[in-house]
């Protein structure tokens, strides 16, 4: 997770998941969704439906603890 503030068109909140060193996931408070970037991510979906509406969900429920946190900073 990473949180900024006072950046022009930059998201104030981004979440990358990793696996091995490679991206399978980005969330950020511009889309304010939880986005697989890896083709075979898009099975968890197949496997798992609202898989993706859950991951969005966990996502965007801890961005108000990160905007509290640049807030005392």
């Amino acid at each position: 997770y990473t949180a900024s503030s006072g950046i022009p068109n930059f998201p104030t909140y981004v979440s990358v998941g990793l696996v091995d060193d490679v991206q399978i996931s980005h969330c950020d408070s511009i889309t304010n969704r939880n986005e697989p970037k890896q083709n075979w991510m898009n099975k968890a979906e197949e496997e798992d439906p609202g898989y993706w509406e859950r991951q969005t969900q966990i996502c965007l429920g801890i961005k108000p603890s990160f905007k509290a946190d640049i807030d005392i900073a």
